[in-house]
């Protein structure tokens, strides 16, 4: 049997921080969501049962906690750092979907958040695809 794709996901962390373009946003701050979809081989992994063999989550969610408490004025700054710093400390993930939400966006409208959602390919395991 062969793993033809796998992916980990982490879904919805919470966040308060200090990002917008309003000067107000940045002083006050606001609740925000990151989700990641990874891919990485986890054939190992699941072929073992051992867990060196995959990725910790624990330390994912500190590399994410420590970009998003950075304050931007634009969320797609804040998604673009989140996929550089995991990108640099795992070289091995071949994809990565970043999303990052805004859950009240000072836009007047009734909504659950605005969100910005990047598609990444770790260039350094692109000759392995």
């Amino acid at each position: 049997m062969k793993i033809e794709n796998s992916f980990i996901r982490l879904d919805n962390l919470r966040f308060f921080a200090h990002h917008g373009v309003l000067e107000q946003e940045r002083l006050t701050g606001g609740d925000f969501r990151v989700s990641l979809c990874l891919q990485f081989d986890v054939t190992d992994a699941a072929s073992s049962d051992d867990v060196r063999k995959t990725l910790n989550y624990a330390e994912i969610y500190e590399v994410v906690k420590q970009e998003i408490l950075q304050p931007s004025a634009l969320i797609e700054n804040v998604a673009w750092r989140i996929g550089k710093a995991i990108f640099s400390r795992w070289p091995d993930i071949e994809k990565l979907t970043v999303s990052v939400t805004k859950n009240n966006p000072p836009m007047g409208a009734d909504c659950d958040g605005a969100t910005v959602e990047l598609h990444l390919t770790n260039e350094k395991s692109a000759g392995k695809l």
